[in-house]
């Protein structure tokens, strides 16, 4: 479920910016999600060939659904055009995390725990790269799976991404 929007700015991108475009969104955003009764999942500010995409990912208990998203992204689309901190064009989107979200931040891992999660390295381990297995725990950047009854440990600095699996 998404809710569009394209912005326009200047030409330009500098990817020392990330990290500052994506908090302050952020903190634009903690307002707004509170208002319509969601969370933020996360924030990324990301270039896919030649387009910059800022994408809010928001979550409730019982799911989020177009309306959350719309409202959502109207109401932060009116703030990033008052603040108007970006510089590059980029295109507001606003969803769920989906089914086989992403696990970044620490609040993920821990919401997550008793899960199953597929792990991939960046180099491989054992001759493999992909791990699926139960998120037994997170500490300190270092994520515990139990895979075939047996506990696989991964430092963070490791793995190249953390997401939850799903079966239909």
């Amino acid at each position: 479920m998404e809710g569009q929007k394209q912005h326009k700015k200047g030409i330009g991108s500098k990817m020392s910016r990330r990290e500052t475009y994506e908090s302050r969104t952020e903190e634009l955003l903690l307002p707004i999600a509170d208002g319509f009764g969601v969370e933020i999942y996360d924030v990324e500010y990301v270039k896919e060939g030649s387009d910059w995409y800022l994408r809010a990912y928001i979550d409730k208990e019982a799911g989020v659904n177009i309306t959350d998203c719309e409202n959502v992204s109207r109401a932060l689309s009116e703030k990033l055009d008052e603040e108007d901190f970006i510089e590059d064009a980029y295109i507001l989107e606003v969803s769920s995390p989906g089914l086989g979200r992403t696990l970044k931040k620490e609040k993920h891992f821990i919401k997550s725990l008793g899960q199953e999660v597929e792990v991939r390295t960046y180099k491989p381990i054992d001759k493999r790269k992909e791990f699926v297995g139960v998120l037994q725990a997170y500490d300190n950047g270092n994520i515990t799976i139990l895979m075939d009854d047996e506990e696989r440990n991964f430092s963070k600095a490791d793995v190249a991404l953390v997401r939850l699996t799903f079966d239909f």
